[in-house]
């Protein structure tokens, strides 16, 4: 069983890496498409349910974010992978402003401000490194 948890702020390709690797084999757990907690905590139960791997798609860019995902995955025996998208807040306002879903600059900023990096002392099993450059996804592991 496995569980990957994405982190990076608005723009900065998480849900088009989604559908690029993860469509087919993992459930995907995304507070843009659910809207509330409530409905986020019933299907993350379903997927621990039926065993299933998932995708927690939120920003996730805080050790406190993380956290309340990681206590209880590590409580059902998840494996954690941790997906970090780095990308320089120009490029991501820039692929922001090209959505059909844009969100304020303000709180693209606001995120950037926020972002804590990744590491492994907060339970994750692994950690890799998404860039996006020229629209290609480029992953590596991630050193801390």
């Amino acid at each position: 069983m496995q569980c990957i948890i994405f982190i990076g702020i608005p723009a900065s390709g998480k849900s088009s890496f989604y559908k690029e690797h993860f469509f087919n084999s993992h459930i995907r757990v995304s507070l843009d498409l659910l809207n509330t907690r409530n409905k986020e905590r019933k299907l993350i139960d379903y997927c621990f349910s039926t065993q299933s791997k998932f995708v927690i798609d939120n920003t996730n860019v805080t050790k406190e974010e993380r956290e309340k995902y990681i206590t209880l995955l590590k409580e059902k025996k998840y494996e954690i992978i941790g997906y970090y998208f780095e990308t320089n807040l120009e490029d991501a306002l820039d692929r922001n402003e090209k959505r059909k879903e844009s969100i304020a600059q303000i709180g693209v900023k606001a995120k950037y401000k926020e972002l804590e990096l990744p590491n492994s002392e907060e339970g994750f099993d692994k950690i890799y490194k998404v860039s996006l450059k020229n629209k290609q996804f480029k992953v590596e592991e991630y050193e801390v």
